[in-house]
């Protein structure tokens, strides 16, 4: 006996399929949609008529082509940020403009701790913001001389530490390694960059904010936190892969309740090349319909915000030295190759314009060895790509998912501090990357900005910072094109747009139920439209 059918009924259902791009009814069956189209649909079809969203509009789940489920496991500790945010359970944190403001807060936080041994972390601190002196070791002892301290920046590529952590580490003004700040005398200031330092820091620590190792219930918390912004698929874009974090997210998404599709890139870098390769065909004999492996990640730089992210001449504006590259240029051709030859699609890191320059030759040389049609790799973040460097992606056949989101929070700083006033006007550029024919997804980069992809689209097509300027008139691109970057554009990039990304006959039905269409709202307010509930597999979550 077949199973039961139940048409939607909506205000108006924006579908992203070009026979019928606009509908007022979907029938699912099965988890997936049986068909579209008007009030015939209900006799076609047969089935229960449900007009809870009658008044609504319905669009395709969104889709987070570059997010890190860490969201879910982050706000275990204090949130620092310069930008006020909401954790998942609703209260306000953040705001802070000074880094006595930080310390001060800290030290309540210290206060809290049931043992003056006990490490703290906290997470969420950008200087960027801040007019003079950076944090230092000295800061961090001043909160506590007793306990390590651990301070991640929002961008995840830089810490601030105590002087307990850094002699945990090993780490002296003896030492000669790649990532220690050091001040004008040669002295370490307790900030590291990069992965390397970081990683021993998170080690000797304990915990270590976004590099914390995931658990089932830190999924869930994630989960509930996309769901309520109309997120039916997310990656977590940057995953270990090791066996605790894979049980647990076997084990959260193997859960009838369990809100959305998670599809988890491994970490190249935990990895050798053959064991890498062996740990990603294993992996993907897990998949199921909400979990799906077979992405592989690779950070190549670091962050521009941070001054780690590698730029082409003239370099950083406020003349700090170039960033870091986490893997070689010589080492990623390798890497590169390697996985590319064994059909494996990989989701390559780049911040600035050198290391998106660098990644597209070698997956250009990587071609040229093995030709392979749709592979799809694909940028990530690659704010700073010219118009140039986007028509070689077009011709290698690459994608991109570009941080729209990094307009607004970032835009202001790199006009003045990282790019100038000149190159900061590509930043993220989306209609260039359209213009050259490369396919585009645009992403928050959760938890380094919150999750939120109306927020997401109105940055990219408005372009606005805070302080109200448009940062690139011509790098606007319109609604229909946003939408469709956050939805049918991402699921691209994820090899996933046969299953997700639009409303089509056989593809989940995962929707977002929205209180105004995104296509016909003035520009300035797609940010402010309600999501009124989100559907996956035709369930209204959470389950009513």
């Amino acid at each position: 006996m077949p199973a039961a059918t139940t048409v939607f009924a909506a205000s108006e259902i924006v579908t992203l399929n070009r026979s019928l791009p606009r509908a007022t009814h979907v029938a699912v069956r099965d988890g997936r949609i049986l068909g579209y189209g008007g009030p015939e649909i209900v006799a076609a079809f047969g089935g229960r008529l449900d007009e809870r969203f009658a008044t609504k509009v319905i669009v395709p789940g969104f889709v987070e082509g570059h997010g890190h489920a860490a969201d879910g496991i982050v706000w275990r500790n204090p949130y620092v940020g310069f930008y006020p945010r909401f954790g998942p359970d609703g209260r306000k944190a953040g705001g802070f403009r000074s880094i006595a403001e930080v310390v001060a807060h800290l030290r309540e936080e210290a206060a809290k701790l049931p043992d003056p041994t006990t490490p703290l972390t906290a997470w969420g601190f950008d200087p960027i913001y801040f007019d003079g002196p950076r944090m230092t070791a000295a800061d961090l002892d001043a909160i506590s001389s007793t306990r390590m301290i651990v301070i991640g920046h929002v961008s995840g590529h830089i810490m601030n530490v105590n002087s307990k952590v850094l002699a945990a580490c090993g780490f002296s003004r003896d030492s000669n390694l790649d990532g220690l700040l050091r001040d004008a005398q040669g002295d370490l200031t307790g900030e590291l960059l990069g992965p390397a330092v970081m990683g021993r820091a998170a080690r000797v620590s304990g915990d270590a904010g976004l590099l914390r190792e995931m658990d089932a219930a830190a999924y869930r918390t994630y989960g509930q936190i996309a769901r309520r912004v109309g997120v039916t698929t997310s990656t977590d874009l940057s995953n270990a892969c090791s066996p605790g974090i894979v049980e647990a997210l076997t084990t959260a998404t193997g859960e009838a309740d369990f809100p959305i599709r998670i599809v988890p890139a491994m970490r190249q870098r935990e990895y050798s090349i053959p064991d890498g390769l062996a740990r990603i065909a294993d992996l993907k004999r897990l998949n199921t319909d909400k979990l799906h492996f077979g992405i592989v990640k690779i950070t190549a730089d670091g962050s521009i915000q941070g001054f780690t992210g590698r730029l082409r001449w003239p370099g950083y504006h406020n003349g700090a030295p170039n960033g870091l590259w986490y893997v070689a240029p010589a080492e990623l051709e390798g890497i590169v190759a390697a996985y590319h030859e064994a059909g494996v699609q990989l989701h390559i890191h780049t911040n600035g314009d050198e290391a998106s320059e660098v990644a597209t030759e070698m997956i250009g040389r990587a071609l040229a060895r093995h030709p392979r049609p749709d592979h799809r790799h694909t940028l990530q973040h690659c704010q700073m790509a010219d118009e140039a460097t986007f028509r070689r992606m077009a011709g290698f056949g690459m994608c991109v998912n570009l941080f729209a989101n990094h307009v607004f929070y970032w835009g202001e700083q790199h006009a003045a501090l990282t790019m100038g006033p000149s190159r900061a006007l590509r930043l993220d550029a989306c209609a260039t990357a359209l213009a050259a024919g490369v396919p585009l997804a645009i992403h928050s980069d959760t938890p380094v900005t919150p999750v939120d992809p109306l927020f997401t689209m109105w940055c990219a097509v408005n372009r606005l910072t805070p302080a109200g300027r448009v940062l690139g008139e011509g790098e606007r691109i319109t609604a229909a094109q946003a939408l469709h970057a956050v939805t049918l554009g991402a699921a691209y990039t994820l090899k996933l747009d046969h299953a997700i990304g639009s409303i089509d006959v056989g593809k989940f039905a995962d929707f977002a139920v929205l209180d105004h269409n995104p296509l016909t709202v003035a520009p300035e307010g797609i940010k402010d439209i309600g999501v009124h509930a989100t559907l996956l597999g035709g369930e209204v979550f959470p389950r009513q």
